[in-house]
């Protein structure tokens, strides 16, 4: 099973996008043991329509754009559940159990995901109900990545 991060935005060179790179290379690394055969990210350029409505649109179809078949889709939503790190870790084992053949995270942009993306999400979860700056986000994202495979492959890294 592949696993990946979709994300609206760039996120520029700087301790940031190293801090989230060393987590993606973290489970990269830990992940084969485990099934996880992959780790990517992939940055979709953020859309420059004037109007919010029209700006999530156009996100959320490059968003869904090329998606593998069969994807385990999750949505980063400000509305959504609130899994601890163990259930979401139990989101990706079980779709790697199932024989899904990836897994991925979508981060919209500013305005949110647009209804392509929200209807087509098998899951949509959210990382607290505070407003998070894009950077952190994927930071956030990179680091429950990892922090899965290591509870997936009983690596204490995850401690309760």
């Amino acid at each position: 099973m592949q696993i990946a991060i979709h994300a609206v935005g760039r996120l520029k060179a700087g301790p940031e996008r190293e801090l989230a790179d060393r987590y993606i290379d973290r489970a990269r690394k830990a992940g084969p043991a485990i099934g996880i055969t992959g780790v990517a990210v992939r940055e979709i350029v953020e859309s420059r329509a004037r109007e919010a409505a029209a700006r999530k649109d156009e996100e959320a179809a490059a968003l869904v754009a090329d998606l593998p078949l069969g994807a385990l889709l999750i949505a980063l939503d400000e509305r959504g559940d609130l899994p601890t790190s163990e259930r979401f870790a139990a989101m990706i084992g079980e779709a790697r159990d199932r024989g899904t053949p990836s897994a991925i995270l979508l981060i919209g942009g500013p305005d949110g995901h647009g209804p392509a993306v929200l209807s087509r999400a098998g899951h949509r979860i959210s990382f607290g109900r505070l407003t998070w700056p894009h950077q952190l986000v994927r930071i956030l994202a990179a680091e429950q990545v990892y922090r899965a495979v290591t509870i997936l492959s009983g690596h204490p890294y995850h401690r309760s």
